[in-house]
C-alpha cells in the first residue's frame, strides 16, 4: 500500500503498525510478539520501488528485515542474517542502526568497537538481497549516535560520534586523568571494491548528543547538523562550521542546558526543514539557508510546546505522531509550520561581549502550529496497581499508578471496549427496535433512522439536523419488526399485519398475512426474506429480477418460531443459502433456501434453552482461518452459542459458548472495522467482531442497551444508534482489539502507593518527587482563590498539573491523596513537609483497638547516590469516615527508611532498613516489641499468615521466618539459593510466595512439605535457633516451582477474579505499563495439550525478529512450568494449512485448538 502512511513502533518487545485513519484517530492495524528485545528501527526504500522494508537491531544477534504484507496483514521475514550473540551486550551491534537514504546500505552498529556495513540489492527477480557484512570496527571506541548521510547517488556515508578511551596515546588533564574527546567520524562504502573507508572529519563538542543528516543529492546540501547543548552546529566536510544557538526558555536557570532529544525531517519537492525537540519538550523548527552545495546560513525557531518525547515522526499526511516519554502518545496536525515573524536564531548573528552566541528568550504558549487530534494510551511508567471492587459494580476495577511529575495520574481500567457517546435525545416512549436504512446502495451514509414503538414507527431523516418525517412511505401506525434495504435500492418494512415493499418513486407494495394470523419474526437480507406467523408457518420470499417480492415456499412448523435469520448474501451470488429457524423447544434447525430443496432441514442443534435470537456472521474475513459462516444463538439462560456453519452442507459444528449476563442476549448486526459483527444485548452489551485475524468476543464499557444498530455518517462513519429505556443514543466504538479502557485522574507528584482504606473504601495514595518544590492545589484567579484540580492553558493543551520546578538535592514535594472511587474527585489532600517523603503504607487494625487506621512510612531529607538520609518515622493517620479527612494521631521515629509495611496479628511489621520490627500500639508513639536484624540488604516487602513472616529482600529473594509469642523473638527458618533483586510480591499461601525481581523474571517460591512440616512440628524452635544451613543460611531452602522471564520489571503482583464465574489469575502490571495475566491450569490433560501446542508454535512460526524463543523466556533462568500463552495466541493468525499441521499433531482439528484458546482467554476477560 506505497500511498498509504503508516508509523512502526517498538514497544520494547513488541512491534506495532499504526495508521491513522480519515478521521485522524489512530488505528493499530498489527501488533506481534518479537520475544525479544527490540533495540533500533529504521526503514528504507530500494531505488525505483514502492514498498519500505523495516530493518530491526534486537538481542537476538541477528539483523532482520521484514515488510508488512497487506493481504495477510502482518510484517513477512524477508532476510534474517546472524553476526554475534544474543542478549544486549556492549560490544554486539544492535544498539544503533542506520540506514542510507537511497537504500542501497545499512549500518548496524555496537555501543563499542564492533560496526558491520550491509549492502542492499536486488536479484534478477527484483526481490531484496543483503550482502555479506563488511566490518568497519575501531577497538577502544565508544558510539554515541550513528545516521545515514544524504550524498545522493554517490557512495553511502555514515556519519559517527565515536569517543576514543584508549588510554596511553590520550591527551591527559592536569591531575593526570585522561581527556576523552568526541570525534565526527565518516565510514564511506566503496561500492566498487566492496570496501568501507574511515575518515575522521574533526573534533566536535563534548557535549555533542545527537545527528541529524541533512538532505542532499539536489534536494538539499547534504551534510549533518550536531546537536549539543544549547548550540547546533552544521558540519560538512570541506564546508566551514555554521553555529546556531539552542532558543531558551525564559524561566530555565542558567546552569541548565538545552539538548535536543529526537528529531524528524520533512521533505517536499522544493523544500525541506527539521523538526526536533529538547529535552524540555519543546519544538524547534530548523532549517538552512543554502545554494548547491553550499550553506549560507543556519536558523532554529520555537514552534510550540508537546511532552517531552522519544520519537517524533512526521507524515506526508500533514499529521505529526509523538512517542511520548510519560503519558499519552498523541497525533497532532499541523496548522502551519511557523512562518510567522516570531524571532529565530541564526548562524550569522554577532557573538556576544563574552565571544558566546547569543539565543533567542522564549516563553512556552498553548498549542498554535499543531491541532492535537488524537491520543493513544501509554501507562507508562506504571509504579502500584491494586485489583478491587470499590464501586460495586459487575466486574472489579483495576487502579495503576501511571506517569510521573506533572504527567502523573490515577487510571481506572475496567474490562471492555471504551464507546464514546456522540448524542442523546429523549423519545416519547420506550422503543422495542431501531434501524438505519441508506436511499441506495452506493450511498456511504444512511439517510434514515426508523424507531419502532408498540403502537407505531417514527422515522427520522438524517442531515446536518435530525428531523421528523412523514413521506418516508413507511407505515407510521403499526409497530415494525425490522427495516432493510433491499439489493434493487427500495426498501422493505416488515410489521405484525405483514410487509410493505417501497419502490422507487414511492410505489408501495403490501402483503398481507391471511386470515387473522400475525407476522411474530421475521428476518431479510438484501434479497431474501422470511416471515414466521403464529402457530409455526414459515414464508419464504425472493426478490425477482423485476424488482417484486415473489412468495418461493411455504412450511408448517410443529410450534411457535422463537427466532430466524437469514444468510447473508454472497459475493456474486442471488440468493443466501441457509436460514436457522430457533424453536421453543430448545432446538435450532438449519435449513435449505436453494430452490431445489427450499425449506428442507439440514441440521439440527438442540441447545440448553429456548433461542431468543439468532445471527449469521459471515468468517470469511478472519485471516488465518478458514472460510466459513458462523451461527450465534443467543439463548434464554444468557448463554451465547458461536457454531460454525458448512458452507456447503449446512451442519453445525464447533460450538462455542460464553456466559453474558442473566439477561437473553439479544442480536444485532453491525460493521466494526469494515466487517460483519455482532452486537449481543445482555446486562451489558457484547461485541463479536474480528480483528487483526482474530476473532473477539468484547464487553463494551456502556449501560444496558435494549436495541441497537449500525451507523454510518460524516461524522460519525463507523458507530452506533441504540435505544436505552426512553432515549436514543447515537454511540462511537473507540479502539477495537483493546480489552480495556481506562479513566483518568491527574496528580500532583509522581504516584508510589496505593491502598484501599477497607473501612470507607476510598483510595489513598502516596505521592513524592524528589528535588521538587511544592505544588499548591489552589490558585488565585481574579483575587480569588479557587481550589486548583486542572491547569487549562488553552483549548489544545491536555488537562494537567503545573509543570514541577526543580530545587536543591534533598527536597521533596510529597502528599497522602484520598480518592473518591467513583467519582475520581480528590477527598483530602495531605501535603507533607517539603522535606519529607512516604514510601509504605498499610491498613493496621491493633488487637487493643478496633479502630481501622492507616500507617505511613516517611523518610526526611532522603537522596540517592549515595542514599543518605536525616530522620525516619512511622506516622498513623486516622481517616474519619464523615469528613474524609486524615487526622495525624502520632508520629513514632525509626533508624532506617520503611520500605515496608505489614499488619501482623493485631500489630504491625516494619521493613526497616535490613531489620523487621515489630510494633505495639502506644498513647504517643509506636512501642517496639521484637525485632530482627539479619536480613541481607532491605525488607522490600512484608507479609504474613499465622505466625509466619513472608519477608522479600532486595538482592536475595524471599526469606520465610516465624514469630515465637513465647520467645517473642522472630526466628529466620527458610531462603532461597538463587539470588533475586525483589521488586513486588504475592503472598499465595502458607508455604508460597509469588514475585518478580528487576531483571524481568516470574517466579513462584514454595517451601517443600517435609520442611514446612518440621518447622511446625518444632514448638520450642530449638531445631530453627541451633541448626544452620549452608554458607551460614537459613536451615531450610526454597523450590521455585515457577521460573519465568517475562521481558519487563514486574512492580505489582495481585490475584484476583476479573469478571463473574471467571478463574482466579495472578496479575502483574510491569514498570513500562504492560498487564500480565498468570492462570493456573486445572488439569493434566490441558497442560499436556498447551505444552506441545507451544513446542509446534516454537518450531513452526519462530519469532519475527530471530530470538530463540525458549532462550529469551530463559534469559536469566531456565523456564520452568509457565507456559507462553502470547506465543500460542499466535496460532490464530497462522496460515490454515499450517493450523491444520499443527492441529493434526495435537489429534484435534483447527477449530478445536481456536475454541481451547479462546476458553482459556473468556475465564480471564
Amino acid at each position: 500500500m506505497p500511498k498509504v502512511h503508516e508509523v512502526a513502533v517498538s514497544h520494547g518487545k513488541a512491534l506495532e503498525l499504526l495508521r491513522p485513519d480519515e478521521l485522524g484517530r489512530i488505528r493499530s492495524v498489527y501488533t506481534c510478539e518479537v520475544f525479544g528485545c527490540i533495540r533500533s528501527l529504521a526503514t528504507f526504500r530500494l531505488p525505483g520501488g514502492n514498498r519500505d522494508y523495516l530493518i530491526v537491531g534486537s538481542d537476538a544477534g541477528r539483523i532482520v528485515i521484514l515488510f508488512y504484507d497487506n493481504q495477510k496483514n502482518a510484517f513477512v521475514q524477508v532476510h534474517q542474517e546472524t553476526y554475534g550473540r544474543s542478549g544486549c551486550r556492549r560490544a554486539v551491534p544492535g544498539q544503533y542502526l542506520a540506514v542510507d537514504p537511497k537504500g542501497r546500505a545499512c549500518m548496524i552498529a555496537a555501543v563499542e568497537k564492533q560496526k558491520f556495513v550491509y549492502v542492499l540489492s536486488r536479484d534478477n527477480k527484483a526481490n531484496l538481497t543483503i550482502s555479506s557484512p563488511l566490518e568497519a570496527h575501531k577497538s577502544n571506541h565508544v558510539v554515541h549516535h550513528v545516521v545515514g548521510m544524504d550524498c545522493g547517488f554517490d557512495n553511502p556515508i555514515f556519519a559517527v560520534v565515536e569517543v576514543d578511551h584508549g588510554g596511553k596515546d590520550l591527551p591527559r588533564k592536569p591531575n593526570g586523568t585522561p581527556e576523552f574527546k568526541k570525534v565526527l567520524v565518516y565510514y564511506e562504502l566503496e561500492l566498487g571494491l566492496n570496501h568501507v573507508v574511515r575518515k575522521v572529519i574533526g573534533k566536535i563538542d563534548d557535549t555533542a548528543n545527537l545527528l541529524i543528516p541533512v538532505p542532499g543529492g539536489g534536494e538539499g546540501p547534504s551534510g549533518v547538523v550536531v546537536c549539543s547543548e544549547n548550540f547546533l552546529v552544521y558540519k560538512k566536510d570541506g564546508h566551514e562550521e555554521l553555529r546556531v544557538a539552542i532558543p531558551r526558555r525564559k524561566a530555565l536557570p542558567e546552569e541548565r542546558s538545552t539538548l535536543v532529544a529526537c528529531y524528524s525531517v520533512h521533505r517536499q519537492k522544493n523544500m525541506f526543514f527539521i523538526l526536533a525537540q529538547t529535552e524540555y519538550g519543546d519544538l524547534m523548527k530548523i532549517t538552512l539557508d543554502w545554494e548547491g552545495t553550499q550553506v549560507k546560513e543556519l536558523k532554529i525557531k520555537y514552534l510550540d510546546t508537546i511532552d517531552p518525547c522519544v520519537s517524533i515522526c512526521i507524515l506526508k499526511s500533514g499529521f505529526l505522531y509523538a512517542a511520548s516519554e510519560v503519558g499519552d502518545h498523541t497525533l497532532y496536525q499541523f496548522q502551519g509550520i511557523g512562518d510567522d515573524d516570531s524571532p529565530e536564531s541564526s548562524s550569522r548573528a554577532p557573538l556576544d561581549r563574552s565571544g558566546a552566541i547569543p539565543g533567542i528568550l522564549f516563553e512556552p504558549r498553548p498549542l498554535k502550529n499543531l491541532l492535537l487530534v488524537d491520543e493513544q494510551d501509554n501507562f507508562a511508567p506504571t509504579t502500584d496497581m491494586r485489583v478491587e471492587n470499590v464501586t460495586g459494580e459487575e466486574t472489579p476495577q483495576i487502579y495503576a499508578l501511571c506517569g510521573r511529575t506533572s504527567k502523573a495520574s490515577l487510571r481506572v481500567l475496567r474490562p471492555g471496549l471504551a464507546v464514546t457517546e456522540m448524542a442523546v435525545s429523549p423519545l416519547p416512549g420506550n422503543p422495542n427496535g431501531v434501524w438505519t436504512v441508506k436511499l441506495k446502495n452506493a450511498d456511504e451514509f444512511d439517510s434514515f433512522i426508523v424507531v419502532s414503538f408498540v403502537n407505531a414507527t417514527l422515522v427520522l431523516s438524517i442531515g446536518e439536523t435530525v428531523e421528523e418525517i412523514s413521506d418516508s412511505g413507511f407505515l407510521g401506525n403499526v409497530p415494525s419488526l425490522n427495516v432493510v434495504l433491499l439489493a434493487d435500492d427500495s426498501l422493505l418494512q416488515a410489521h405484525p399485519g405483514g410487509l410493505r415493499h417501497i419502490r422507487e418513486e414511492k410505489r408501495i407494495s403490501d402483503w398481507k398475512t391471511p386470515g387473522r394470523k400475525q407476522v411474530t419474526k421475521v428476518a431479510i437480507n438484501n434479497r431474501q426474506a422470511v416471515v414466521a406467523l403464529t402457530g409455526g408457518e414459515l414464508i419464504y420470499f425472493e426478490l425477482s429480477s423485476t424488482g417484486d417480492l415473489e412468495e418461493k415456499d411455504r412450511k408448517e412448523l410443529p410450534g411457535d418460531v422463537a427466532s430466524i435469520d437469514v444468510s447473508p448474501v454472497p459475493e456474486g451470488r442471488l440468493r443466501g443459502k441457509f436460514l436457522a429457524v430457533g424453536s421453543f423447544d430448545s432446538t435450532v434447525r438449519v435449513m435449505s433456501l436453494d430452490p431445489g430443496n427450499c425449506m428442507q432441514t439440514l441440521a439440527v442443534q438442540a441447545v440448553a434453552a429456548p433461542p431468543e435470537s439468532i445471527s449469521f456472521l459471515d468468517g470469511s474475513k478472519g485471516i488465518g482461518s478458514q472460510e466459513g459462516l458462523f451461527l450465534n444463538i443467543g439463548l434464554s439462560n444468557g448463554v451465547l452459542l458461536r457454531t460454525e456453519v458448512d458452507s456447503i452442507t449446512g451442519k453445525l459444528s464447533d460450538t462455542r459458548a460464553r456466559f453474558l449476563g442473566a439477561r437473553a442476549p439479544a442480536l444485532c448486526k453491525l460493521r466494526a472495522d469494515g466487517q460483519p459483527s455482532v452486537l449481543a444485548l445482555s446486562n451489558r452489551p457484547w461485541l463479536s467482531y474480528y480483528y487483526q485475524g482474530r476473532h473477539s468476543l468484547t464487553p463494551l464499557s456502556y449501560e444496558s442497551l435494549e436495541h441497537a444498530s449500525s451507523f454510518a455518517s460524516e461524522q460519525c462513519p463507523e458507530g452506533i444508534v441504540a435505544v436505552c429505556k426512553d432515549t436514543l443514543r447515537v454511540l462511537m466504538l473507540e479502539r477495537l482489539g483493546e480489552s480495556l479502557n481506562s479513566t483518568i485522574s491527574p496528580l500532583k507528584y509522581t504516584p508510589r502507593r496505593i491502598l484501599v482504606e477497607q473501612k470507607t473504601k476510598k483510595l489513598v495514595l502516596l505521592e513524592a518527587d524528589h528535588a521538587t518544590r511544592h505544588v499548591k492545589e489552589e490558585i488565585k484567579v481574579e483575587g480569588e482563590v479557587k481550589p486548583m484540580e486542572v491547569v487549562e492553558a488553552g483549548p489544545e493543551e491536555a488537562v494537567r498539573f503545573p509543570e514541577i520546578v526543580r530545587t536543591s538535592k534533598g527536597s521533596w514535594g510529597a502528599c497522602i491523596r484520598v480518592v473518591d472511587p467513583f467519582t475520581l474527585d480528590t477527598l483530602c489532600c495531605h501535603d507533607l513537609s517539603e522535606e519529607r517523603a512516604a514510601f509504605s503504607i498499610c491498613n493496621v487494625t491493633f488487637k487493643d483497638s478496633e479502630e481501622q487506621l492507616l500507617a505511613v512510612g516517611t523518610v526526611q531529607r532522603l537522596s540517592f547516590y549515595p542514599r543518605i538520609f536525616d530522620a525516619a518515622s512511622v506516622d498513623l493517620y486516622r481517616l474519619d469516615p464523615q469528613t474524609n479527612q486524615l487526622c495525624l494521631l502520632h508520629s513514632t521515629p525509626i533508624d532506617g527508611i520503611p520500605f515496608s509495611l505489614a499488619p501482623f496479628n493485631g500489630r504491625l511489621l516494619a521493613g526497616v532498613g535490613n531489620k523487621v520490627i515489630l510494633f505495639d500500639l502506644g498513647k504517643k508513639k509506636l512501642l517496639k516489641k521484637c525485632e530482627f536484624r539479619d536480613l541481607p540488604t532491605a525488607a522490600m516487602s512484608l507479609s504474613s499468615m499465622g505466625n509466619r513472616i513472608f519477608i522479600g529482600d532486595a538482592q536475595e529473594g524471599f526469606l520465610y521466618a516465624k514469630y515465637k509469642p513465647a520467645d517473642n523473638q522472630i526466628y529466620l527458618f527458610a531462603d532461597t539459593p538463587n539470588m533475586r533483586h525483589i521488586c513486588c510480591a504475592l503472598h499465595l499461601d502458607y508455604d508460597t510466595m509469588a514475585g518478580g525481581d528487576k531483571f524481568g523474571n516470574f517466579f513462584v517460591s514454595r517451601l517443600l512439605k517435609e520442611a514446612s512440616e518440621d518447622v511446625e512440628d518444632d514448638p520450642t524452635g530449638g531445631k530453627i535457633i541451633f541448626s544452620k544451613g549452608m554458607l551460614l543460611g537459613a536451615p531450610h531452602k526454597l523450590f521455585d516451582e515457577v521460573q519465568f522471564h517475562v521481558g519487563e520489571t514486574l512492580v505489582s503482583l495481585r490475584r484476583c477474579t476479573l469478571q463473574p464465574g471467571g478463574t482466579e489469575v495472578i496479575l502483574g502490571a510491569s514498570n513500562t505499563g504492560g498487564l500480565y495475566g498468570f492462570i493456573p491450569l486445572p488439569s493434566m490433560e490441558d497442560v499436556d495439550f498447551f505444552m506441545q501446542l507451544e513446542m509446534h508454535m516454537r518450531i513452526e512460526n519462530p519469532p519475527l525478529c530471530g530470538r530463540d524463543h525458549a532462550a529469551f523466556r530463559s534469559s536469566y533462568f531456565p523456564v520452568r512450568a509457565c507456559i507462553d500463552g502470547d506465543l500460542c495466541e499466535q496460532f490464530a493468525s497462522l496460515a490454515y494449512s499450517v493450523q491444520q499441521k499443527i492441529a493434526g499433531d495435537l489429534d484435534r482439528t483447527p477449530g478445536e485448538v481456536l475454541r481451547k484458546l479462546e476458553d482459556i482467554r473468556a475465564k480471564v476477560l
